[in-house]
């Protein structure tokens, strides 16, 4: 594996001046939430065949899965949390946030028969979030609970995927959950919950990052930014014409052609994928603000243990982050 990585440009070269070569494949990581759609539909509206490459989309069930694949070498890039990158560089992983995503959009839906009406009527209360070390667990835990004050501790927090949140919102074995899209539009439709709070129109922070590993953009830079290239094109689409960007990826979130809902019949998937992405802000630039914004999150992470350095100092985000990309873009 190392040798073909040394050798992926050249291979590059001749697949292009060879017809019929297969060049190396460019292996990337995404999670079944609307937050990955760029490299969703990146794949499906061919952007990535557009720049030359051949993608294999592998799902993971966790960022921290994804990232491990990422680590462990079987895999080239992913989009996912920041944290993950964050805690696996401090324990010495080499490690690059090269792009931007989406901006973090999540949302606390209560069940309506509870009588939770804001963040902190959830003390005493079962809820359904990410996996205990993940981005929107660190947000929950030091932003969400912590403004409402309360403490993780004076609620039941369960670690789960986004679908078995809002399997476990409709079958009662929670009375809340902090969910991505488009599962927290979803649980809406299918369940008497309602929402009381959304953390992107109180501390909007970059949820997504593209990572990759040093090794990677070391020897597949071309291929890494060939694929950022493919999803900045994504992200257009996303942003200007979500009906067209919601044929392409409804598919990844609704397994049936339609959704039978509590009170509105049943509506076609594409219209629920497609207000999920209107409900989203993607951006492929990292700004100064996320920068800062993911220092906070670095910070937060330090001081509930989750984020150690060597010597104990402040974790510098700065250390983690590559925007040569963007920079050469000029975005």
């Amino acid at each position: 594996m190392k040798l073909a990585r040394l050798l992926a440009p050249a291979l590059a070269m001749l697949a292009i001046a060879t017809p019929g070569f297969a060049a190396e494949k460019l292996k990337i990581g995404y999670l079944r939430v609307m937050d990955d759609a760029q490299v969703i539909a990146a794949y499906e509206g061919g952007f990535y065949e557009k720049q030359g490459l051949d993608v294999e989309l592998i799902e993971f069930q966790s960022g921290t899965d994804l990232i491990k694949a990422i680590v462990g070498g079987q895999l080239d890039t992913g989009v996912l949390g920041f944290t993950n990158a964050a805690s696996w560089s401090s324990r010495g992983a080499d490690l690059k946030v090269v792009g931007g995503a989406q901006l973090g959009f999540h949302a606390i839906v209560v069940r309506e028969e509870t009588g939770i009406n804001d963040v902190a009527g959830l003390k005493g209360h079962t809820l359904a979030s990410q996996k205990e070390g993940s981005t929107a667990d660190t947000v929950l835990k030091g932003v969400v609970l912590k403004n409402a004050g309360l403490t993780a501790d004076e609620l039941t927090i369960m670690g789960v995927s986004p679908q078995v949140a809002v399997q476990s919102l409709v079958g009662k074995r929670v009375d809340a959950a902090f969910l991505f899209e488009p599962q927290a539009t979803i649980a809406q439709l299918i369940a008497p919950v309602k929402q009381i709070y959304e953390i992107g129109e109180v501390w909007p922070f970059p949820c997504m990052v593209v990572i990759t590993s040093g090794q990677t953009l070391k020897n597949r830079k071309d291929a890494v930014w060939k694929s950022l290239d493919a999803q900045r094109e994504a992200i257009d689409l996303l942003e200007q014409k979500p009906a067209e960007a919601a044929k392409l990826i409804a598919n990844y979130f609704v397994a049936e052609p339609t959704i039978k809902t509590m009170n509105k019949g049943e509506i076609p998937r594409e219209d629920v994928i497609r207000d999920a992405i209107v409900s989203q802000t993607f951006s492929a630039k990292l700004t100064d603000a996320e920068l800062n914004r993911m220092q906070e999150i670095a910070d937060i992470m330090q001081s509930q243990g989750a984020l150690k350095t060597r010597s104990g100092e402040q974790f510098d985000v700065n250390s983690i982050v590559d925007l040569s990309w963007q920079q050469e873009r000029k975005l």
